[in-house]
């Protein structure tokens, strides 16, 4: 995996926060310009850390969803923990 530069660290925090997002709901919620959150989704989905998804409400959107967070919004899985430098919840380490 390739280290990941800030802004690409910004939106994996957002979309392991918020859960599914658009481009444009992604550059309101991080307040980067539209192509610094391209470029961000791009080197994510170079490193499959997320999926590009159709809006089921709207098919001309695509969204794009964190593949490190399960069922429940706000629950990172143990490798999304490691993949964010985050110390594991209930162990304390990384």
């Amino acid at each position: 995996m390739n280290p990941l530069p800030p802004s690409s660290k910004t939106m994996l925090k957002i979309l392991g926060k918020e859960g599914a997002l658009s481009h444009k709901d992604l550059v309101k919620k991080s307040k980067c310009s539209p192509r610094t959150v391209r470029f961000a989704l791009q080197r994510l989905k170079e490193n499959q850390l997320i999926i590009e998804k159709a809006n089921m409400q709207d098919m001309r959107q695509i969204i794009y969803q964190d593949i490190r967070v399960p069922v429940r919004k706000n629950w990172l899985t143990e490798f999304g923990l490691r993949c964010m430098n985050i110390p594991d919840r209930e162990k304390g380490t990384s």
